[in-house]
């Protein structure tokens, strides 16, 4: 089992920052891909940033990708998303989710691991 427990959430305003943290617990997470996913109120999950455990490697969706940066803290078991230039189209529930692959993919349902979600609520 892998645990995960994610943090950082809250309220700001368009423009604005906000930093994700995901922990993970329970074994080794080496070789595993960390992913995070989004649900906007009323919308299916989307897929937002991955990154490999073991090289690094990241992935982001069009969306995001030049706002948000993710970053892996290997003493901590640590997965950052650091979010910046916030739009209130960015206002959802973040999940973090692992899964052991060699390579990210974006589907939400190959990951197997979930986090709880914390919510994030980006005012105009």
């Amino acid at each position: 089992q892998v645990q995960r427990v994610e943090s950082g959430g809250g309220l700001v305003q368009a423009g604005g920052s906000l930093r994700l943290s995901c922990a993970a617990s329970g074994r080794t997470i080496s070789g595993y891909v960390m992913g995070w996913f989004r649900r906007p109120p009323g919308q299916e999950s989307e897929f937002v940033a991955a990154i490999t455990w073991s090289g690094g490697d990241t992935s982001f969706a069009d969306s995001v990708k030049g706002r948000f940066t993710l970053s892996r803290d290997k003493t901590k078991n640590t997965v950052v998303l650091q979010m910046n230039s916030l739009k209130t189209e960015d206002t959802a529930v973040y999940f973090c989710a692992a899964e052991k692959m060699v390579i990210i993919r974006r589907s939400p349902n190959v990951y197997g691991y979930w986090g709880q979600g914390t919510q994030v609520t980006v005012s105009s």
